[in-house]
């Protein structure tokens, strides 16, 4: 289930993801390189020892200053992927409001970038596929958002990446990050 995408994603909700690779003779291993040392820093202090897929993951600091990517024409089997001209990165403008919303995993999660047109049950359908969906709630003055609660942390973890970037048109693309609210 683990891939370089899924890693992106998981730890982009803390940083810019440079790189990721997963390591080919220990396959429940990986380096990824953040943009930031301070995002590797939030990283570390939200994701360790967090479920994903059924596992506590264990998130520290490598021995390693950078990633490095396969030597031209060396096999790799898709473990290795460049992410630094990714436009997914969610803090490229600085001082974005994606900077003050950083939270530790939470069972609820905001969602935002939702055309007029996306109906609640679509989204809680969706969500449905990845854990139990518990609640659901629009922002009144914007429909743009709304907070989906699932039945544990460890499946809100495992929605995030999944849904993260989920095409709703041709111009939206889900984002999703944790909250701190409650519904």
């Amino acid at each position: 289930k683990v891939t370089p995408d899924a890693l992106f994603t998981l730890f982009g909700v803390y940083g810019d993801v440079h790189r990721v690779k997963i390591l080919f003779n220990k396959k429940d291993n990986a380096l990824v390189q953040m943009a930031e040392p301070h995002q590797a820093q939030l990283a570390i202090a939200h994701l360790d020892k967090v479920k994903v897929w059924g596992k506590n993951i264990r998130v520290t600091q490598s021995k390693h200053t950078l990633v490095q990517m396969p030597k031209e024409g060396q096999p790799d089997a898709g473990l290795t992927k460049d992410f630094t001209n990714s436009p997914l990165h969610r803090f490229k403008r600085p001082g974005s409001k994606n900077c003050q919303n950083i939270f530790p995993p939470s069972a609820v999660l905001h969602l935002s970038n939702i055309p007029p047109n996306i109906e609640e049950d679509f989204l809680s359908d969706a969500f449905a596929q990845h854990g139990q969906v518990k609640a659901f709630k629009f922002f009144p003055k914007d429909r743009k958002m709304a907070l989906i609660q699932m039945a544990s942390v460890d499946e809100a973890v495992t929605a995030l990446i999944a849904m993260h970037n989920y095409p709703l048109s041709d111009t939206n693309h889900l984002r999703v990050s944790f909250s701190k609210s409650t519904i």
